[in-house]
């Protein structure tokens, strides 16, 4: 007899279905497993068979073939253990193999026959829900399933509680759909002392999810007003919630309480790889830049980053997704993040200060940032110095604006966006509009013109240059709740982007 339970393999944030087919006929006994299987994949036989016998069933003296299809398509991953033991249980005839068919299954097993949590259960109910089929996976992985509200989740937390609600003796509610609860902002923007100009470029950048890069002396903030940019950003949207759910989801990230709506705050070390940076390494799992989708890819000291990292970011900036081609892998992940990034002005970052800075002064600047290209340098919106702060400054007590007064005018702007281009489903904020979409929202007055025209000339701007500009404008028009770009505004924008770095 043949039964078929149904899987997923998965390709970037897409799972493509897979029929789990298990033959149980008259042979020499043995237990083997073919459709191109890795490692994980073969293994499941020892843990399916230590968990029958954790349920008192003994597998037949025959022999048994389960074939994972399509055979061309690599199978990773222990999820596949939970489809080939239900497989296996119809094709003994111990669950009906009819109702089998109608579920997309995905869990490991331990060898007592519990479900362990695995990853990618969020795009594999995606899966489901194209396919018409009910999903079952490990009770810890329901919470986020069942976000797709289309597909019912069952999530047993024992292979023996899957077997009964299949066979009718026990059935399973459907899980509820979870919500990870919004941890406290770790650093309120009040806890800056001084910077009113950083603090001011954050608020922009959050706002028009516009890059920004940071450069100053050790000790003045940036990494602290970096970590403030998620509680400046608005919660995500349902769509932007789960397509950044997948992404943890596939990466093993996601959290047992379901989705968050919180922007992600990924902080790579400087000795990170480019497999990790942009994804890849086995299986081409998603890198920083894809896991930080919808939120804030942070990237302190960023000179000290290889050069090849550095470089390969410049395409998912302009293109806001990644593909990662390998030899036996071909997949592709979104990446709409605001990068920011840090450096100090020279290695030993006292470049500005004659007294501390050292003989190489100022050739040691140039030559430490000038490992940052231009066309990447050209990338960023928005380009500040951030001085040391005043002892003076130190010693006053916290009173500038916080997080929360800054992000309710972040809101209101990202609100102006959202009516802006209801009608535009591929732009989502300022910083992604283009062509002739840009010229519409950002068409500055004749003053303004002017000002952008003498700007270009003077600061030697690229076309990517001009238009970043006239994005940021934008955004700055929008946190003042104006409809045109004047000429203040485009005056501050192009303030931000400055020729005192490399590539300006």
């Amino acid at each position: 007899m043949v039964a078929i339970a149904y899987s997923v393999a998965f390709e970037g944030v897409e799972a493509r279905l897979v029929e789990v087919q298990c033959s149980v006929a008259p042979g020499i006994p043995g237990f083997g497993i073919v459709g191109l299987p890795d490692k994980a994949v073969s293994e499941a036989r020892e843990r399916v068979r230590s968990a029958f016998g954790a349920m008192a069933i003994a597998l037949p003296n025959k022999r048994l073939t389960v074939n994972l299809s399509p055979a061309d398509l690599p199978k990773e991953g222990s999820h596949f253990d939970l489809p080939i033991a239900l497989a296996v249980l119809a094709a003994l005839e111990i669950i009906p193999a009819d109702e089998l068919a109608r579920c997309v299954c995905l869990g490991e097993l331990a060898l007592d026959g519990r479900l362990v949590p695995v990853a990618g259960a969020l795009p594999a109910a995606m899966a489901a829900s194209e396919e018409d089929r009910a999903l079952i996976c490990p009770k810890h992985c329901g919470p986020e399933a069942a976000w797709v509200e289309s597909v019912p989740v069952l999530s047993p937390a024992t292979l023996r509680e899957a077997v009964d609600h299949l066979t009718d003796r026990a059935p399973i509610a459907r899980a509820s759909p979870g919500m990870a609860e919004a941890p406290a902002p770790v650093t309120c923007l009040s806890a800056v002392k001084g910077q009113e100009r950083a603090k001011r470029a954050l608020e922009i950048a959050a706002a028009g999810r516009h890059h920004l890069l940071m450069v100053g002396p050790p000790g003045a903030g940036k990494s602290m007003m970096a970590a403030c940019l998620p509680g400046l950003m608005p919660p995500l949207g349902a769509m932007e919630a789960l397509e950044t759910s997948m992404i943890h989801s596939l990466a093993g990230t996601l959290g047992t309480e379901g989705i968050s709506r919180q922007p992600p705050y990924c902080f790579p070390h400087h000795t990170a790889s480019m497999a990790a940076i942009v994804g890849g390494g086995r299986g081409a799992k998603p890198g920083q830049v894809s896991l930080a989708h919808n939120g804030v890819l942070f990237m302190d000291e960023f000179p000290e980053f290889s050069r090849q990292v550095l470089e390969t970011l410049r395409q998912p900036i302009e293109t806001g997704e990644v593909v990662v081609a390998r030899a036996n892998a071909h997949v592709r992940y979104p990446c709409r993040f605001l990068l920011c990034a840090a450096a100090n002005p020279c290695r030993c970052g006292h470049l500005a200060d004659p007294a501390r800075a050292c003989n190489k002064a100022p050739v040691c600047g140039e030559d430490y940032l000038g490992r940052i290209s231009g066309p990447l340098m050209d990338r960023f919106d928005l380009r500040i110095e951030v001085p040391a702060v005043s002892f003076l400054d130190l010693d006053t007590p916290n009173a500038g604006e916080t997080s929360a007064t800054v992000a309710a005018r972040v809101a209101a702007a990202r609100a102006i966006q959202t009516r802006r281009f209801a009608d535009h489903p591929a732009v989502r904020v300022n910083a992604e509009a283009s062509g002739a979409l840009l010229d519409q929202i950002a068409k500055p007055d004749a003053e303004g013109r002017a000002l952008i025209l003498k700007a270009s000339e003077k600061l030697g701007l690229s076309a990517r240059g001009y238009h970043r500009i006239l994005r940021t404008a934008r955004t700055i028009a929008d946190l003042a709740g104006e409809a045109d770009i004047r000429a203040p505004h485009l005056a501050e924008a192009v303030s931000y982007r400055l020729a005192f770095l490399p590539g300006g």
